[in-house]
């Protein structure tokens, strides 16, 4: 697709944070915190709330206390107030569940949600409250210290439609691509971004709405080392799921953990620049094991099987996902 042809109607600029439903706030608190080394702004009644070692703004990472485990909020941060407007405005015209979701969240301004077309709750917002840089507050960093919150990695029936929905409609650009062979020609998985590295989402083919890992970035590779060390002194060796290995689509070390609740992230660096929205995306044949794992263990059945449930519109309930359109290759989904 040519530049002229992307919709940009709100000016995404980057995924702005994700929430983590816990049973148990406080060790939850206690995991993220002491041991993954994210680094606690504030707090209220039933949140925590958390940010990275280069973030200014008051939270790129969100715990919540909830009587079962899985994702709340998916939030992405816009340009300008204008852009809520034309959104609010497009996604009523498509049909789409949209309100403006009030003050919910601390330190955070207007904010739009919307059910989009492919099932899942979407937080847009423009204004955050700013708060200090903690990048050369050494002293302060602990545990793995990860930098920023890089992406959200999500499950759905139809990976076409999701890619078609965020490059066309939201103005994404896609650095890396899965694809069957002709003549079908059907993508099973795309790596999306509006910062300029891989991606600020990724979408797979597989039963959803639901999400499969939220990605840490760390410093340097060593942290993937460090981190697994200090997993597994602290008792958590079997929340080990994956890795470390190293992916071919992204070209990023990685090692993923399910923390006390069983939620799952990934641990990750080393991935690369992008910039440019409009550029070809590297493609993947669905038959290469290489985008998955250019070298590492093979991961565990669960990984393949297992996800996070999603929020309802109304954050009342965990939303029943739908089975893939395609079940023959569950193996060759997920990245």
């Amino acid at each position: 697709m040519s530049a002229g042809r992307i919709k940009d109607i709100a000016s995404i600029e980057r995924l702005g944070h994700v929430e983590f439903r816990t049973t148990d706030l406080e060790r939850a608190r206690d995991f993220y915190v002491d041991l993954i080394g994210l680094h606690e702004t504030e707090r209220d009644e039933g949140r925590i709330y958390l940010r990275c070692t280069e973030d200014k703004q008051h939270h790129s990472f969100v715990l919540r206390q909830a009587e079962q485990a899985g994702v709340g909020q998916i939030g992405f941060v816009v340009a300008d107030e204008g852009g809520l407007d034309r959104m609010k405005a497009r996604f009523e015209a498509l049909g789409l569940p949209v309100r403006w979701a009030g003050n919910e969240m601390l330190g955070q301004g207007r904010t739009l949600r919307v059910q989009d077309p492919l099932g899942f709750v979407i937080d847009y917002y423009a204004e955050i409250q700013a708060v200090p840089w903690l990048a050369q507050q050494y002293q302060l960093h602990k545990g793995a210290s990860p930098t920023r919150v890089d992406h959200v990695n999500v499950l759905t029936p139809d990976a076409q439609a999701a890619h078609d929905w965020y490059t066309q409609e939201l103005g994404f650009g896609c650095a890396e691509l899965t694809e069957s062979e002709p003549p079908e020609r059907r993508i099973w998985a795309s790596w999306l971004f509006r910062k300029s590295t891989v991606h600020d989402i990724a979408l797979m083919t597989g039963a959803g709405p639901a999400a499969h890992h939220v990605g840490l970035s760390l410093g340097d590779p060593l942290a993937i080392i460090r981190a697994c060390d200090m997993l597994a002194g602290a008792g958590y060796a079997g929340s080990i799921e994956r890795g470390p290995g190293r992916h071919g689509i992204s070209n990023a070390l990685f090692v993923y953990v399910r923390d006390p609740d069983g939620n799952r992230f990934e641990l990750y660096t080393g991935d690369y620049l992008t910039g440019n929205r409009a550029a070809e995306p590297i493609r993947w044949a669905l038959n290469n094991p290489a985008r998955q794992t250019l070298w590492g263990a093979p991961p565990p059945r669960r990984w393949f099987e297992e996800a996070m449930a999603v929020e309802t519109f109304d954050g009342s309930a965990l939303q029943e996902t739908r089975p893939a359109l395609l079940q023959a290759v569950p193996n060759y989904v997920l990245d």
